[in-house]
């Protein structure tokens, strides 16, 4: 998992073997729904599984939230167990932007605290590193450990390096593989603990009845589409102002991005529309529900307190 562009298929493809042009450096997606790639080896079963980044070129976040939602539910239906969660990130990235933040928050609330240890936060294009860069990117993966990736990290998850190629895409997954199997007890069987991770996601649809507006990820999304509805506002109103404009070409820009405004406003208002929750259900829940803390709302803090460059980014030096 990861945003859009990070290098999810491209890390898969060179665990497979294959010769399919995807990389990091590509910003719109490659990957439109849920994609599994099975692989033999020594005997051994291995799937990887590629999933569409939220702030996808063609989809809703909530769409891509429903795919992913669906696809785990019906694996955890099946008795099936993820063996390790791979989270991508652009090294060579200065900026966490705010669709970075939102694809970490979301990933923290897909997550839940219990599946930490089984997350390996992944930096990419370390190949594209140059001479003068090094220094800089190895201050920016501390920041990264140190900052916003510190929530996960004190629960368990690691930050590993990929450097695009085969043997480093397997040491990671060898890497969670050990864990998987480190509790192996004295009979030589699995136990509950190491035979796979359940993710919070998977327990609150499939074990609490949720629905997916109802879950810590879905109410997430929820207050962010309540934030970019606002911003859209602020952006309509203040476009709005200056519309009056007399160069031609000026005012043309300007009705441009007023379209586009719009444009997301709406879609963020249908989005919403179909991801609340109804006051007698909140009620219902409120009563009937378990009270647990999730790793995501330090995430969220990390993302907006350290904002230096405005409401939409963060600087990474």
């Amino acid at each position: 998992m990861g945003p859009t562009g990070s290098g999810k298929s491209n890390f898969i493809n060179k665990l497979i073997g294959s010769k399919e042009e995807s990389g990091a450096d590509k910003l719109k997606s490659c990957t439109q729904g849920i994609r599994e790639f099975g692989v033999d080896i020594k005997g051994k079963r291995y799937l990887f599984v590629d999933t569409p980044g939220f702030d996808d070129t063609y989809r809703s976040d909530r769409d891509i939230l429903r795919t992913i939602a669906d696809w785990l539910e019906k694996k955890y239906r099946g008795n099936v167990k993820l063996t390790g969660i791979i989270y991508t990130h652009r090294i060579s990235d200065n900026r966490m932007s705010g669709s970075v933040c939102k694809n970490l928050d979301l990933f923290s609330q897909l997550c839940g605290d219990g599946a930490a240890q089984r997350v390996r936060l992944v930096t990419t294009m370390w190949d594209n590193q140059k001479p003068e860069n090094k220094a800089i990117w190895r201050k920016r993966a501390s920041q990264l450990q140190g900052n916003f990736w510190k929530p996960l990290i004190d629960l368990g998850a690691r930050h590993r390096q990929f450097f695009n190629n085969q043997e480093s895409a397997w040491d990671i997954v060898n890497e969670l593989l050990q864990v998987r199997t480190s509790s192996v007890d004295t009979t030589g069987k699995l136990g509950e603990a190491s035979a796979g991770q359940t993710l919070l996601i998977q327990e609150e649809i499939v074990d609490a009845q949720k629905k997916l507006n109802e879950t810590s990820a879905g109410k997430a999304l929820y207050s962010q589409l309540q934030r970019v509805l606002v911003e859209q506002k602020e952006t309509l109103k203040r476009l709005a102002g200056a519309l009056a404009e007399k160069d031609p070409k000026v005012a043309e820009q300007l009705r441009a991005e007023y379209n586009t405004a719009e444009a997301e406003m709406q879609r963020a208002m249908k989005d919403m529309e179909q991801m609340k929750i109804p006051f007698g259900r909140r009620i219902a829940l409120f009563f009937g529900g378990k009270k647990t803390h999730f790793v995501s709302v330090c995430v969220v803090s990390c993302c907006r307190h350290t904002m230096t460059s405005g409401p939409h980014s963060a600087r990474l030096n």
